[in-house]
């Protein structure tokens, strides 16, 4: 920034014409002197002094009139260009005669006015080259600062700061390495579940560690411990691990009930997104029960389906395990998914957030953790038929043959009781919708085995509703 004055030389006042020197004696043996001084105003008349002064004239080459108390003047020489100014009369002295009538002087009046102008001017300036010097090479800014807050300022509950501060020891930033030689792994994200040490991720955060590899959950506070493996399932993508050495005094994150959101309530996603770990991001509830289907991050073409809950709040690699908080603070879901410009699909790719985030609701990630805590395996509910899994019609169609040439209907299963056949359409699955094979898969994980649902399903172009009591299948598959 620079300012008006900077680098421009002030140039000095303008001077009195000076007085030319005299080269010359005055004439009838008058004594030499110097030019006298302009005349001067007193700061204040005297009582009895003239209002104005006026000069008395003479002819060429007379002396002045010589006023008492005064110095003589010497005339000026011939041919030079400046005259003396005519003397001042005394103070309180008489005036002299005039030989005309009188004139006004105006002449000191002229001179001090242009005398306190010069001053003006050379102070004025002399201010302005200092100002200029001052702000050389500097910049200067006026801003407003805030009062201090108070040293007791809390945040009020349920504003996001609080819930965050709240929220933010019990989670953590897990790091996954495998066992391999090149030690593949990645970043992910978990939370407190009790005060026993466990921590509930998702399954694609510690897939790569799970077999021979090691894993390290690392505090908001920096302290860092090893965990283990309790157990994980690859269907709905959730995984427990223990600390091995837990610390006491964990605080576990308030669960709520997810069955209780609805479309446009506030959201809070914690979580480490492409490791900045301790990353906060907001959001609402933008749908329910969204079908999501996506990969473990393996490569091996293994699944997770969930019926999920779908946020805008940013997710990115690395909040994968992480928890999707209410405005109160409670976990709702865990958030697993993104859906990413480019990405092709729905999964755990590298792209980064357009606003489509999917978490798995709470109330089925805590019934699976449950399960994994006490037995080490995974339960799914089933209905005993295989359904296309990429076909988009208007249901999910039972396909002709199973996998490895199985029947496609199991024999004295869920489905077969309830005399489902191939070909048939599956069109509804309890109250929801079902457009696809990965849809009623998603709703059917939302259940419990034993649970009795109603199913509609189409053939030859009748529509036909019946009641299915859901089996169990026991651990991952393949």
């Amino acid at each position: 920034m620079s300012t008006e004055n900077e680098d421009n030389a002030v140039p000095p006042a303008p001077s009195v014409p000076p007085v030319p020197p005299s080269s010359a004696a005055p004439a009838g043996g008058a004594h030499e002197t110097a030019a006298p001084e302009p005349p001067r105003t007193p700061p204040h008349a005297p009582p009895h002094a003239p209002s104005a002064a006026t000069a008395p004239t003479r002819a060429h080459g007379v002396p002045p009139h010589h006023t008492p108390g005064t110095p003589p003047v010497a005339p000026p020489p011939a041919g030079t260009g400046w005259p003396a100014p005519p003397p001042p009369p005394a103070w309180g002295a008489p005036l002299s005669p005039t030989a005309g009538p009188p004139r006004k002087r105006s002449g000191g009046m002229v001179a001090a006015l242009l005398v306190a102008a010069l001053v003006a001017g050379g102070i004025g300036g002399g201010v302005g080259y200092w100002a200029a010097e001052q702000n050389d090479g500097s910049t200067s800014s006026t801003t407003v600062a805030a009062g201090e807050a108070p040293a007791g300022f809390k945040r009020e509950p349920g504003t996001v700061a609080a819930v965050a501060n709240k929220a933010l020891p019990s989670v953590v930033t897990i790091e996954a390495k495998s066992g391999g030689s090149e030690a593949e792994g990645g970043t992910g994200t978990g939370f407190v579940y009790d005060k026993e040490g466990h921590i509930l991720t998702n399954n694609h955060v510690v897939a790569s560690a799970a077999d021979g590899g090691t894993l390290s959950a690392t505090f908001s506070d920096g302290k860092t411990y090893d965990a283990e493996v309790v157990g994980r399932a690859q269907g709905y993508d959730v995984a427990v691990l223990k600390l091995k050495k837990a610390p006491s005094g964990l605080t576990p994150l308030p669960l709520g009930d997810s069955d209780r959101v609805a479309v446009g309530d506030s959201t809070i996603a914690i979580g480490a997104p492409f490791g900045l770990s301790n990353t906060v991001t907001t959001g609402i509830i933008s749908a329910k029960n969204r079908p999501v289907a996506s990969g473990d991050g393996t490569g091996a073409g293994r699944n997770s389906y969930m019926s999920a809950l779908q946020t805008d709040a940013s997710i990115n690699p690395g909040n994968s395990g992480g928890p999707l908080l209410d405005a109160r603070g409670a976990v709702i879901g865990i958030n697993s998914a993104i859906q990413s410009a480019g990405s092709g699909g729905l999964g755990q790719s590298q792209a980064g957030s357009i606003g489509l985030g999917f978490a798995i609701p709470v109330n089925q990630a805590k019934t699976v953790a449950d399960q994994l805590i006490r037995t080490g395996r995974p339960v799914y509910p089933v209905i005993g038929a295989t359904v296309n899994m990429a076909e988009e019609t208007e249901g999910a169609r039972i396909v002709p043959q199973g996998e490895g040439g199985t029947p496609a209907v199991v024999p004295g299963g869920p489905a077969a009781k309830a005399g489902l056949k191939p070909g048939d359409v599956i069109t509804k699955f309890g109250d929801r919708t079902i457009d696809s094979g990965p849809t009623l898969i998603s709703e059917i994980w939302t259940h419990k085995p034993g649970d009795k649902v109603a199913l509609t399903y189409e053939r030859g172009g009748k529509s036909t509703t019946v009641d299915v009591t859901l089996g169990e299948r026991k651990g991952d598959s393949g």
